[in-house]
């Protein structure tokens, strides 16, 4: 059996619009427990997407699997799949890039010498789109990451990740990507952009030395969740209110939302509280996890006795 583990993670982490993104303690896990013919798959999804996930022309996981085979020039063959989803799909909590990550990870198996993670990052930051995502997902931490016309530049900041606690507050509504790209505007004012780039910079380097007292302030934005936080009932409200609780070091919009993160390193109930609170007075039921930061991203293992058959393997 193959078995991926990839983490949550929190993107557009606040000034770090589509630019700095942090990987959660929280997993999907994809087992592969068999390879198949080509275009039979057998797919169960226990968990989250349950339902919805089943078919492989609208599985993520799958459909990054076979265009990573057909990249290196084999037809994939078919997958028995099982998948153990806890992270939320279409919430902010990087569902997306779990999928496309697993997926590019079972196919290195298939290669007789597998590239390392930081040589498939191109490819899976191709194919998702957003590095802010993808690059937290497959290496863990805190990261700082720039794509464009294929040219991938990140650095993971490694420093304080023991010393804080995220906690993400779930709430039971969607927000489609499409819809919180629309949200925003074609341009913003010259002084919204250096006021984003100031803190975005200040953020970055707060959480590389643990300057912790600035990154409530560090978090402010201009770019995106003053549009995104309305799309969706309590976002707004929460924004405004964390910020100000004793304890709170920042406050944001998860992702595109709508799932709402704070950081502390104190008590997170504190902090849950007013979240799950804040939604239900919208109208709206919520959850909420207490996670670690990531610090290793992506892991896969093989277990001793499952061999990829020599015919299926990638030269």
């Amino acid at each position: 059996m193959i078995s991926v583990r990839v983490p949550a993670t929190s993107a557009n982490m606040g000034s770090g619009y589509d630019s700095i993104g942090l990987a959660l303690g929280f997993y999907n896990v994809f087992k592969v427990k068999g390879f198949l013919e080509r275009e039979i798959y057998k797919i169960e999804v226990l968990g989250e997407g349950a339902g919805e996930a089943e078919k492989p022309e609208e599985n993520g996981f799958v459909l990054a699997y076979e265009a990573t085979c057909r990249r290196w020039g084999i037809e994939p063959p078919g997958l028995d799949l099982l998948s153990l989803n806890a992270i939320p799909f279409c919430r902010g909590l990087g569902s997306s890039s779990s999928a496309i990550v697993g997926g590019v990870m079972v196919a290195n198996e298939l290669r007789d010498e597998p590239l390392s993670k930081e040589e498939l990052l191109p490819l899976m930051v191709e194919l998702e789109g957003h590095p802010d995502n993808v690059v937290p997902c497959c290496l863990g931490g805190f990261v700082v990451s720039c794509w464009l016309d294929g040219d991938l530049r990140y650095v993971r900041l490694p420093c304080g990740e023991d010393e804080m606690t995220a906690v993400v507050a779930v709430p039971d509504v969607r927000v489609p990507t499409s819809q919180a790209r629309a949200a925003l505007p074609k341009t913003v004012p010259m002084e919204d952009a250096v006021f984003n780039l100031g803190r975005s910079a200040l953020l970055a380097a707060s959480w590389a030395t643990g300057k912790w007292e600035n990154l409530s302030w560090a978090v402010g934005d201009r770019l995106h969740q003053p549009f995104r936080s309305k799309l969706f009932p309590g976002g707004e409200k929460i924004l405004e209110t964390l910020r100000e609780i004793p304890g709170c070091d920042g406050v944001a919009i998860s992702g595109s939302g709508p799932t709402m993160v704070a950081f502390t390193r104190w008590s997170p109930e504190k902090l849950a509280r007013p979240m799950c609170r804040i939604f239900a007075e919208a109208g709206v039921h919520s959850r909420f996890f207490v996670l670690d930061v990531d610090r290793y991203g992506a892991s896969v293992e093989t277990t001793a006795d499952f061999r990829v058959p020599e015919e299926r393997r990638c030269r």
